[in-house]
């Protein structure tokens, strides 16, 4: 199933990460954790922000996925699945 995570990060915790180097730490953990197909970064409201969009197919993986990523940045995430244009075509017919 393709998985989107969204993540922010509270200002002072990412300032402090990225004084100490265990900012870029944590997101190529993350990174390499999930293999993501795109990956995003962003603001939102003021806050560090980061969208990758992966597969997976055991959601027994999620504690692995997130738990050190909480520890690390205090994030807040997020889980949905997600659907290509193509896998809308698919599976309605909707989108020409």
């Amino acid at each position: 199933m393709r998985l989107m995570l969204k993540f922010t990060i509270p200002v002072e915790k990412g300032n402090e990460a990225a004084r100490d180097g265990s900012l870029g730490k944590a997101i190529d953990a993350l990174i390499e954790a999930v293999q993501p197909e795109a990956t995003y970064f962003a603001l939102e409201n003021g806050k560090r922000m980061g969208i990758l969009i992966f597969e997976e197919t055991d959601q027994a993986r999620m504690p692995a996925i997130n738990e050190p990523f909480f520890i690390a940045v205090n994030a807040a995430i997020e889980i949905q699945p997600v659907l290509t244009a193509k896998d809308m075509e698919r599976v309605s017919g909707i989108i020409p």
